[in-house]
């Protein structure tokens, strides 16, 4: 849950970023500024000052070397901006809806006492945990004391991450999850739901009754802490979160936007009617219209627990890929719309086969582990040029389908 800088797996903006360039100048920053011991030293006072310990400050800072990596990530100005229809790919395909199956499977018992305590749906708690770690398996690497040590002393929003690093030590010190534990995001998420600090302390819950709220290694501590944040931000069991919808020829379009609500009977009048062609529901519950491609491409109306989806991350797209998700472990198909777009984004399994059809033509991009970064873009670009391809880098279904295409020709030469 990263509601201060971009998120690295699932924000809406993708950074391409030469980080030897970025850190170089990130460094030059810091030589300019005060020593990293020099700031440590004067944001001692001001820690214990908000309950952290002498003891645990100085326990706990004492090895700490910055990672000016994080400015970089940090001052990167983004470079293009994810079309939705390749960030939903990613995170709503086959194999997290059927890992996401059996999630809710394994942990039926834990997820029935979370609704019961909480009234927000296993599905739901279980999409948020799928798009946050993937279901546990990426916490993030970079020691948050680490991290928020470094962006506390040098960069932009230093009081922020201030107050981040503070928590932060605050949890080690009450005992809830050990330091060396504490890994994450490069701006300080961590855990199965992906908490920073301060929502940590406000939100997080002990569910397995062992006395510490550990986001880390309890399940149940995790996926508790998600539904009190959705509750907390005003979730309702008795509403949907919206729906797709299909728009009247020639409906005015300024109407959409999420803070635009009206009650549903008013979008039924302005004949907007849900996507089988069936009715909108009666009455006067609040929705919005949601346009995320504009008027070409699927329309949505959501209600107030899209705005609590949306408070996890706020981004659209975040909000809707966890929809998406819940409704998919629900037994819901695809959205019916198509995208507006000619060359639709992958799943990871092909961003995989994608990655595998490129070692195999000689590039070097490391593992096919279906992550698209720097040197798989380098290699679509030179890929595409040699396929006659718009050569933009773009990771999408024409360059897998020539891909495809040159290798069967290949095997037949």
């Amino acid at each position: 849950m990263l509601r201060h800088a971009s998120r690295l797996s699932h924000t809406l903006v993708a950074i391409a970023i030469s980080l030897p360039l970025l850190t170089a100048g990130a460094n030059a920053l810091a030589a300019e500024g005060e020593g990293f011991a020099s700031c440590l030293a004067r944001l001692r006072p001001e820690a214990m000052a908000k309950g952290v310990s002498a003891a645990t400050f100085d326990a706990h800072t004492a090895a700490l070397t910055p990672d000016m990596a994080v400015i970089a990530f940090l001052d990167a100005q983004p470079e293009f901006v994810t079309p939705i229809w390749d960030y939903l790919a990613a995170l709503v395909d086959d194999e997290r809806v059927a890992d996401g199956r059996d999630m809710l499977a394994r942990w039926q018992e834990v997820l029935g006492r979370v609704e019961g305590a909480y009234r927000v749906d296993p599905a739901t708690v279980v999409a948020v945990w799928g798009v946050e770690s993937n279901f546990g398996r990426n916490f993030g690497t970079r020691p948050l004391l680490t991290s928020l040590s470094t962006l506390s002393c040098y960069g932009r929003r230093q009081d922020y991450f201030r107050g981040e690093f503070f928590t932060t030590l605050k949890i080690i010190q009450e005992g809830h999850v050990a330091p060396e534990r504490l890994t994450g995001s490069w701006a300080g998420a961590f855990g199965h739901t992906q908490f920073m600090p301060s929502t940590f302390m406000r939100l997080a819950v002990d569910f397995d009754g062992d006395g510490r709220r550990d986001l880390v290694d309890s399940v149940p501590d995790a996926l508790a802490s998600t539904a009190n944040f959705l509750k907390r931000a005003g979730w309702r069991s008795d509403l949907p979160w919206g729906f797709e919808v299909a728009l009247p020829k020639g409906f005015d379009t300024s109407v959409a936007g999420r803070r635009n609500k009206q009650p549903m009977q008013d979008w039924a009048a302005r004949g907007i009617r849900r996507i089988d062609g069936s009715a909108l529901p009666a009455g006067e519950i609040p929705a919005a219209l949601l346009l995320p491609a504009g008027q070409g491409g699927p329309a949505f109306l959501v209600t107030r627990n899209f705005d609590a989806l949306y408070s996890y991350n706020a981004a659209e797209s975040y909000a809707l890929a966890i929809a998406h998700l819940a409704d998919r472990l629900r037994g819901g198909g695809p959205f019916v719309a198509a995208w507006p777009t000619d060359d639709p984004g992958l799943s990871r399994a092909e961003r995989r086969e994608l990655q595998s059809l490129l070692i195999g033509r000689g590039y070097d991009i490391g593992e096919p582990d279906g992550m698209i970064g720097a040197r798989t873009r380098e290699a679509i670009k030179a890929v595409q040029t040699e396929l006659g391809l718009q050569a933009d880098g773009r990771a999408g279904q024409k360059v897998l389908r020539a891909l495809r295409s040159a290798a069967v020709s290949k095997e037949a030469s």
